[in-house]
């Protein structure tokens, strides 16, 4: 972006007398002070520490304006300040305005699983032949979206934008923020179920996304999801689904996997296979939801394959890494629900190995008064003629040892605290050989990535 502050005062409704900087070119923004460039725009917002105390590490860091709230007191002197009723409010203000003036198409992508995974995709396969601007990481909230579309170069063509939630009204704000084109939702889980306390009010609330879909707009959606279809038949916007079932306007077939990849080809390009550098039938999903965007947009199949065969993911989605010993780690350390943890589970235990294979659970939070029943749930995706070995972290995860021991009394389960990390550590390295494969999967809050780390790090140096 490249504006002057005058422009960028109209567009935030700034309330003090800015003229004597109106010239001041601002080529960035930034919330925080640390990742601020020279010709940045600071944005201090308050939450558990308040922004604002930071305005002299945001100038030493090349900060050329601030907004400054109305109701913070000292303000700093000689430097261009734009003062607000709200910063957050006023972040969201420039975001919308930017946008309306760059005026590229919006992809919007939600879903309880997937999201991050098939934004990824989607702007692999639209980048073969637009300009496009895709969310940094899981910047997908109400302060990462405006992020997101203020990092946009004046020559985006595509906007693809993910977005999350974890309250109702949440999507609906996003939604209206950046007024998608197309919206699509990947699944319905029981992330965040803790806050909605039924897949039925999840589903009512990614529905959100439509909210603020053009009537022109374009809704795809999973639909072997009947929580999405009874929903879709309220939208009058053109309606494309995918899934695994023959009833779907995109579906897979002859899906083949490896222990690194998974190919399959689909019924409206029978004649190109399709292969994706990951494992499981979810993000075959994923990858058809790509391929429903890529075909909306008229995408050549072709382009759109050796897009996926090279997609450059977000880490810590089920990426295979190795520890400092050989071992084949599959990370997914990022975060956890009950349907992830299954999926990601039925497709480790199909993956070759010569040795024996592990799996390393933590908890699984936001699930509320349900989370004991989930945990405990999961002994059923768990095949001991396929995993030697199962490591539970974390307080919640006592319901799966204690199911795990009733249900396959003679398959090993260790369980520790979500304080004895390097315990974990020392025994899984005093356990794992060269030949052997492990699974991480936990909720961020468990910070399996700390034993990731310990794993590798002699690989690392």
């Amino acid at each position: 972006m490249k504006m002057q502050l005058a422009e960028i005062a109209h567009a935030v409704g700034a309330i003090n007398d800015f003229e004597q900087w109106r010239s001041v070119s601002v080529t960035s923004v930034a919330f925080d002070s640390r990742h601020l460039q020279p010709g940045g725009l600071f944005i201090p917002l308050t939450g558990e520490q308040d922004g604002h105390q930071f305005i002299q590490s945001a100038i030493d860091h090349g900060a050329v304006a601030t907004l400054w709230a109305r109701d913070m007191v000292s303000a700093p002197a000689d430097f261009p300040v734009l003062q607000v009723a709200d910063s957050l409010k006023a972040l969201q203000a420039l975001a919308q305005y930017y946008l309306s003036k760059i005026n590229p198409r919006v992809v919007a992508i939600t879903g309880s699983n997937g999201k991050t995974t098939t934004k990824d995709m989607i702007a692999a396969v639209l980048a073969t032949q637009f300009n496009v601007t895709k969310t940094h990481a899981n910047f997908n909230n109400e302060i990462g979206v405006p992020m997101t579309v203020l990092s946009m170069e004046p020559n985006t063509e595509m906007l693809v934008v993910e977005m999350g939630m974890d309250r109702p009204g949440q999507l609906d704000f996003l939604s209206s923020l950046v007024m998608p084109d197309l919206a699509v939702i990947t699944m319905i889980g029981e992330a965040h179920i803790e806050f909605f306390g039924t897949r039925d009010k999840i589903a009512d609330a990614k529905m959100e996304i439509t909210h603020s879909l053009s009537d022109d707009g374009i809704f795809v959606y999973d639909g072997d999801e009947p929580l999405l279809r009874e929903r879709s038949t309220d939208l009058v916007q053109r309606q494309v689904t995918f899934g695994q079932e023959g009833t779907n306007a995109l579906f897979a077939t002859d899906v083949q996997a490896t222990s690194t990849s998974t190919s399959f080809v689909t019924n409206q390009w029978p004649k190109v296979t399709f292969t994706i550098p990951m494992i499981g039938a979810y993000n075959v999903n994923n990858a058809l939801a790509a391929l429903s965007v890529a075909s909306v947009y008229r995408i050549r199949p072709e382009s759109a394959q050796k897009a996926l065969a090279t997609v450059n993911l977000t880490e810590n989605r089920a990426e295979w890494l190795e520890s400092s010993t050989g071992t084949a780690i599959l990370s997914d350390v990022y975060n956890s629900n009950p349907t992830a943890v299954k999926e990601v589970l039925a497709a480790f235990s199909q993956t070759p190995v010569t040795g024996k294979r592990y799996v390393v659970l933590g908890d699984m939070l936001e699930l509320g008064d349900q989370a004991s029943a989930m945990h405990a749930g999961l002994a059923t995706a768990i095949d001991p003629t396929a995993i030697a070995g199962v490591y539970l972290v974390g307080p919640l995860m006592e319901s799966l040892a204690k199911a795990l021991a009733d249900r396959y009394p003679n398959l090993p389960v260790a369980h520790y605290g979500a304080d004895e990390l390097t315990t974990l550590t020392t025994d899984l390295q005093a356990k794992l050989t060269p030949a052997d494969q492990i699974l991480l999967k936990a909720s961020h809050g468990i910070h399996l990535e700390q034993v990731l780390a310990a794993l590798r790090d002699s690989a690392e140096n």
